[in-house]
């Protein structure tokens, strides 16, 4: 079963200055599966967070549509927009976007509370999702009394707490040092293991990208090939650099 579809997705962006065009997405498509972990690679100004920005609706293509749980997302309104993101969506941000006013529990519950969900039920949501990321015992601290990957995640748990069809991160572990990043990418492996979450990962780390379970690359805004992980991930992660380096994108060293 498919959770996304990619059709034939084109984007290009005019100049206001003298009227050029530059095309960032050149006829992209693909599809994602159900519980599928799939990272989106590619060298700098390929047109990988071009694609993020329109699978997540904060940019619009100008050609091809994107279907996701059955719903094609173009032609929505504002209205119809916000609420998609609100319980179809959950986002992983570089940057946590957390607010340090609320505890991490109050962060994390935050969609819930906006959706008047039964306490109960919240109460049980958050507390096997803060069990498998392992920040069940720091719920009641704010964000700034704990570390960058205790933030990421806590980000983490708020966008899979709603349950959403798709979960889109945008490099999750771009602002973390190596043990938090680790640490992160275990617990995302184990949600979409568990859970059967759907996971869409931009990153441009080939150390990052080995706990995913498929990889599409893209250069110069049209996808160029992928990989499917089929033996360890010590194994995917030098095919990872291996396509990386034909790309002539980022290579990071193994941790």
């Amino acid at each position: 079963m498919n959770v996304m579809e990619v059709r034939n997705v084109k984007k290009v962006y005019s100049s206001k200055l003298n009227g050029n065009q530059s095309q960032a997405l050149k006829d992209i498509s693909f599809s994602v599966k159900k519980g599928e972990f799939l990272g989106i690679m590619g060298p700098s100004g390929s047109g990988k967070s071009t694609l993020l920005n329109v699978i997540s609706t904060i940019d619009t293509p100008t050609g091809g549509t994107v279907i996701i749980g059955g719903k094609s997302i173009i032609n929505l309104d504002e209205d119809e927009l916000s609420e998609f993101r609100r319980s179809r969506l959950g986002f992983i941000f570089q940057d946590y976007n957390l607010l340090d006013t609320l505890t991490l529990k109050e962060n994390i519950i935050l969609p819930l509370s906006l959706a008047r969900q039964d306490v109960r039920l919240i109460e049980e949501k958050v507390k096997k999702i803060s069990a498998v990321l392992g920040i069940d015992n720091i719920l009641d601290k704010s964000p700034y009394e704990v570390s960058g990957g205790q933030k990421q995640r806590a980000a983490a748990a708020r966008a899979i707490i709603t349950e959403p069809e798709l979960i889109l991160a945008d490099e999750p572990t771009g602002a973390l040092d190596s043990k938090s990043s680790t640490e992160l990418l275990e617990n995302l492996s184990e949600l979409n293991k568990q859970n059967a979450a759907t996971i869409v990962m931009v990153t441009h780390d080939a150390f990052s990208a080995s706990y995913c379970n498929r990889i599409i690359f893209i250069k110069d805004g049209l996808l160029n090939c992928e990989l499917e992980r089929k033996g360890s991930r010590k194994e995917f992660f030098n095919e990872i650099l291996e396509t990386l380096s034909t790309l002539g994108g980022a290579l990071s060293d193994i941790v």
